[in-house]
């Protein structure tokens, strides 16, 4: 639905509202309330078919034309390229860069600032490093350089291959998918056409930078880079990351690309960041470790200070710290003690330190010790899926599906059974009040049970996405009940009321902005607006319908048809959002003590202290080193702060 059509939606169904109401208890101009609802029934109704997207199928049934596609490669763009330059500046690379060196395997030389002219001159690059050279950096600047050019070209898509089965899917699959799930206004088959985000990759309209070939189990990994390898053959762009040991062992070259390895950082560029990074003591503190590099280039420190990740964390640990400890042979006689050493002191100094918070501009000063467990609680359930992205609706897969969904089965039930129980018990049938609520809370509850494992699917053009129709069909079912329970205006305001529930949930659940950036918070929020206007929508409803019923001077039972209608509303709204299941898996888990009952408060702080990084609308752990770190802890290894 285009933004004009959503936002005529929304008003007619604001008008709606307040002209029933104003018709309902307002008579001192005569008005009949039956005739008043009844025309502004029938003009809601022609309003929808006005605006309605289905009726213009003709237009939006058919396969995305050139221009959708043009309109909708654009929209990504700006897209993209807002939400990698907020990351960008998120993780503070604005500031303090490390000037990453690479160069060609035959000997070539380079730097970070020609990766862009370098991709227009082969358009099929390779980029291998150690673990925390650079290589996930290389990939977003190279994609926010393509995307600050803003020419008409092939659209860079980063994504993580961690993410990606490919005994599971083909790579084009995938990669339309996760189209549809990081930007949902694809969908949107009025502005964009059917099928927008398919036909964006099968035309190469999109093309793949595709971060960690390592990060998939080694024994897929040949099978991996010759399926992408065959799905995107030496004509066309492609972007792939590795560590360089790992793409030799799956022995597949990539034809046509330009094989780059990113270089270690010697002791004069080490030096020089730390420097930028720190105050005058603290820089002067560093002076021995400065003269150790000098001394050893090739020593055990070198080698572990000699990648950016390594450099980066040990400013941030050693920020107010003493560094000369590293010196210590004895307590880190290799590079993977060190390494161990500076996750562990990240994690533990970003929490519990109000210092910290505030120059961070996290919300709370989280106890380090709780935050280090439920941190590694989500890591070690990461690994377990062996996933290295963390989607807030996918922590249900942390309560087994069954107890899942029996859960917000049965509060679902319960809330819509009392909803409608409650109603019924002071109504003129207070006899069938029991049997009501029961039969209503086992309807929701077997609605909710089936939503628990039902996907969503690809947008479908039938009936079904009719507006008007779908409106109009479940209000007059809905009026025809409570008309014949309780009266022609009391049938025509619940009938009026619930078509306008069913709008207003088409509309906020159409997405309009595609150029809008993907982030958790947004995607969350698209749900918990949906959730709530449907649940205050059907609690005016209940409310003038007890109005109506009752008399208005009953304000009590005005009251209890608002209450009653907000209960109803929201076990309605919930059923097929993932917000619901989200909250449901959330406060499960925090009952146990898994994790914070503010999960999101705490996910985005845990990205302001630098713990964790924004990947579209999933978080990452700011290095596969920190969660692998992190999913290795026992219990009895975090300290417990009872």
């Amino acid at each position: 639905m285009s933004r004009f059509r959503q936002r005529a939606v929304l008003t007619g169904c604001v008008l709606a509202a307040v002209l029933a109401t104003a018709g309902l208890f307002v008579t001192d101009y005569g008005i009949h309330p039956e005739l008043w609802l009844t025309g502004l029934a029938l003009g809601f109704l022609a309003l929808l078919a006005v605006l309605d997207p289905w009726l213009h199928r003709r237009r939006a049934a058919g396969l995305a034309t050139d221009d959708n596609l043009d309109a909708a490669a654009s929209a990504l763009a700006r897209a993209l390229h807002a939400q990698w330059n907020e990351e960008y500046r998120a993780r503070g690379l604005q500031d303090n860069l490390l000037n990453l060196h690479w160069s060609a395997l035959e000997g070539e030389p380079g730097h970070s600032d020609a990766i862009v002219r370098a991709f227009q001159r082969s358009r099929r690059m390779v980029f291998l490093g150690d673990p925390g050279a650079g290589k996930s950096t290389t990939a977003m600047l190279l994609t926010i350089g393509l995307l600050d050019q803003n020419t008409n070209g092939p659209v860079p898509f980063l994504l993580p291959l961690s993410t990606w089965d490919p005994n599971a899917e083909d790579v084009r699959t995938w990669m339309t998918r996760r189209l549809y799930e990081d930007h949902p206004a694809l969908r949107n088959t009025e502005l964009y056409g059917s099928y927008a985000a398919d036909l964006l990759v099968e035309q190469r309209r999109v093309f793949p930078v595709l971060d960690g070939l390592d990060q998939i189990p080694p024994e897929r990994r040949p099978d991996a880079l010759d399926r992408i390898n065959r799905a995107f053959p030496g004509s066309h762009p492609l972007v792939l990351t590795s560590s360089a040991e790992e793409f030799a062992e799956a022995g597949t070259p990539v034809p046509g690309a330009h094989v780059v390895q990113l270089q270690p950082l010697d002791h004069e560029e080490i030096a020089g960041y730390l420097r930028a990074v720190s105050d005058p003591v603290t820089a002067a503190r560093w002076e021995p470790i400065f003269l150790h590099l000098r001394d050893e280039p090739g020593g055990r420190l070198a080698e572990a200070l000699s990648t950016p990740l390594a450099v980066w964390l040990a400013g941030v640990v050693y920020g107010y710290g003493e560094p000369s400890e590293l010196l210590d042979r004895a307590r880190f006689p290799d590079r993977r003690a060190v390494e161990n050493h500076l996750v562990d002191a990240l994690v533990g100094g970003a929490f519990g330190d109000r210092a910290v918070a505030h120059h961070a501009g996290a919300s709370q000063v989280w106890p380090k010790d709780k935050a280090t467990r439920w941190l590694a609680f989500l890591a070690e359930e990461m690994r377990k899926r062996g996933v290295r992205e963390l989607g807030w609706w996918e922590l249900r897969r942390s309560v087994g599906s069954t107890w899942l969904a029996l859960l917000g089965a049965i509060v679902l039930g319960t809330i819509g059974g009392f909803g409608v129980g409650w109603l019924m018990a002071y109504a003129s049938t207070p006899k069938l009040a029991p049997i009501t609520g029961l039969a209503a809370g086992l309807v929701v509850a077997v609605a909710a049970l089936y939503a628990s494992g039902h996907r969503v699917s690809k947008p479908r053009l039938g009936v079904w996405r009719s507006l008007v129709v779908v409106s109009g069909v479940l209000g007059t079912a809905a009026g025809l009940v409570f008309g014949a329970l309780y009266g022609l205006s009391a049938g025509l305001v619940v009938g009026l009321g619930i078509g306008v529930a069913v709008a207003l949930r088409f509309a906020l659940g159409s997405s309009a902005e595609l150029s809008h950036p993907s982030s958790p918070k947004w995607t969350m929020a698209r749900d918990r607006i949906a959730v709530w206007t449907g649940s205050l929508v059907l609690a005016v409803v209940f409310g003038a319908a007890a109005g109506v019923v009752f008399g208005p001077s009953q304000s009590g039972m005005v009251g209890l048809g608002l209450a009653c209608g907000l209960m109803l509303g929201f076990t309605l709204s919930v059923l097929h959002l993932r917000w619901w299941w989200f909250t449901v898996a959330r406060i499960w888990l925090a009952l146990r003590g898994k994790l914070p009952w503010e999960l999101m408060v705490f996910l985005e702080d845990a990205r302001k202290l630098g713990v964790l990084r924004q990947a579209g609308a999933s978080y990452q752990f700011r290095h596969p080193l920190v969660q692998d770190r992190l999913a290795g802890a026992r219990p009895s290894e975090v300290p417990s702060d009872a």
